[in-house]
C-alpha cells in the first residue's frame, strides 16, 4: 500500500493545474466514477490471478495519471462523479462479488476512518500489489501528473516513470524479460484517431508477445466507434479476447459517455464467470440502465 506520509501529502497538496491544450484531460475530474470502478476492479483481479505464480511479472500502465486522487479537491467536487461510482459501491448492502472484493478492500484501506477522501488510481493499485520480484513501468505525459507520480514512486524498487508516449512504450517493452506481463492501456480518447491507433499498438505488442495479458479500456460515446474497435481487433488476428461493458444509460447520439468497457486479451480462465456474476450486482449498485455485457469477443 502507498505509504501513509505520501497519501497525506497528496491529499494536502493536490497537483491540479491547467495544462497544454493537447494535454487537457485530467483524471482528477473523473476519479472514482463508474468507468474507474469497473476498470480498476478488473485490473486488481487480473493482477491477483497472475501473481498466483511466484515468477516475476511486468506491470505496464500506458496512461497512468497522477496515481492518487483527493476526492475533496475542487476538480473532483466540481463533477461529483465519484458519488455515482465508488461511493455507491462502498455503501452497497448486497454481498460483494469476487470481481470487486479485493479492489474495494484496497479503497477502504486508503480511507480507514470510513470517510471517502482518497481514491487510488491504477498506479496506486499496482504499487500496492507489486511484489519484490515484479517490475513496473508507468507512462504519463502531463507535466504535473508525471511529477506527482515520480514523487509517489521515488522510493519504490523496480518502478520506472516515463514522460513519453505510453503506446510506444507498450511496443518497446514487449516481449519483457520476465516472460509474463499485465498491460493496462487506457488513453483518454480525446483525439478521435486514438480509437484506431490504440488497436494498432496493442496488435503490434501482441504479435511480439502473444502470451501477455492486455486490458484495453474504452469509453462508450459513439457506439459506431466501439464497433469499429471490435472489427479492428478481429482483423488484427488477436485471439482469446473477452469483453466486459457497463452501460449506465442507453446509447445516444448526444455528446457524453454513457458507459465503458474493457477488451481483455488472454484473460484468466476464471474471469468470464466472475464478470458475469458481478455485472448484475454492479448494475444494481450504480443504478445502470444501459446495455451491459460480459462475453467472448474472440474465443481461443
Amino acid at each position: 500500500m502507498i505509504a501513509n506520509h505520501l497519501v497525506a501529502k497528496v491529499l494536502a497538496n493536490p497537483p491540479y493545474s491547467s495544462g497544454p491544450a493537447m494535454l487537457s484531460y485530467r483524471h482528477g475530474f473523473h476519479a472514482g466514477n463508474h468507468a474507474d470502478v469497473l476498470k480498476h476492479a478488473v485490473l486488481v483481479y487480473l493482477a491477483r490471478y497472475l501473481q498466483q505464480k511466484d515468477g516475476a511479472l511486468l506491470f505496464h500502465d500506458s496512461h497512468a495519471g497522477a496515481g492518487l486522487y483527493d476526492l475533496r479537491a475542487p476538480e473532483a467536487e466540481k463533477t461529483g462523479e465519484y458519488h455515482a461510482g465508488i461511493a455507491r459501491l462502498l455503501s452497497a448492502s448486497a454481498e460483494t462479488p469476487e470481481l470487486f472484493r479485493v479492489y474495494l478492500e484496497m479503497v477502504r484501506a486508503l480511507n480507514p476512518a470510513g470517510n471517502l477522501h482518497a481514491y487510488p488510481g491504477s498506479p496506486s493499485l499496482i504499487l500496492s500489489l507489486k511484489r519484490p520480484q515484479d517490475r513496473v513501468v508507468f507512462h504519463e505525459l502531463h507535466p504535473a501528473d508525471h511529477q506527482r507520480l515520480v514523487e509517489i514512486t521515488r522510493r519504490e524498487h523496480g518502478v520506472r516513470v516515463e514522460k513519453s508516449d505510453g503506446l510506444g512504450g507498450l511496443i518497446a517493452l514487449t516481449p519483457p524479460p520476465e516472460k509474463r506481463g499485465l498491460f493496462l492501456i487506457d488513453p483518454s480518447y480525446e483525439i478521435k484517431t486514438d480509437y484506431a491507433v490504440v488497436i494498432t499498438a496493442i496488435a503490434r505488442a501482441w504479435k511480439k508477445f502473444p502470451t501477455g495479458t492486455y486490458a484495453l479500456w474504452y469509453p462508450v460515446i459513439d457506439r459506431n466507434r466501439v464497433r469499429a474497435m471490435e472489427v479492428a481487433l478481429r482483423a488484427a488476428g488477436l485471439r482469446k479476447t473477452f469483453r466486459i461493458e457497463l452501460g449506465m444509460a442507453e446509447d445516444t447520439q448526444e455528446r457524453g459517455m454513457t458507459g465503458s468497457g474493457l477488451f481483455i486479451v488472454n484473460p484468466p480462465y476464471t474471469l468470464p464467470a466472475a464478470a458475469q456474476a458481478a455485472l448484475p450486482w454492479l448494475r444494481q449498485a450504480l443504478g445502470a440502465e444501459g446495455p451491459s455485457t460480459a462475453e467472448w469477443l474472440m474465443p481461443e
